[in-house]
């Protein structure tokens, strides 16, 4: 699979996972979902090699009945599901709970998650 194919995959699955929330009666925003370092600008929050680089991770926040939800147990149903998602269509997606970033969503790419 090519940058471009995976970039595309993970934009169609990231649609699916905040519309499965929005069925449930979640709100959700994002919070950091690409970054792109250049030359002049050559900071990041991000560890070095994140899949944001990529525009293949995003940070997702959730909301539920107005309140916002910070502890990585809120997100885990989403994490499953997401992961869930992945085995269906054969992608390797992969959740930030397992590492400690619950609103963490991206598709796993040449060995980073």
């Amino acid at each position: 699979m090519t940058l471009r194919e995976a970039r595309c995959q993970f934009t169609e699955c990231l649609a699916k996972l905040i519309l499965y929330a929005r069925s449930l009666g979640y709100e959700v925003a994002f919070d950091e979902v690409t970054e792109r370092l250049t030359e002049k600008d050559k900071t990041s929050d991000h560890m070095p090699g994140s899949l944001h680089h990529l525009g293949l991770a995003a940070d997702l926040l959730l909301y539920l009945a107005g309140k916002y939800l910070t502890q990585t147990i809120d997100y885990q149903f989403l994490g499953e599901w997401w992961e869930n998602l992945g085995k269906q269509l054969g992608l390797p997606l992969a959740w930030g709970g397992r590492f400690k970033d619950g609103n963490h969503f991206s598709l796993a790419w040449e060995g980073k998650k």
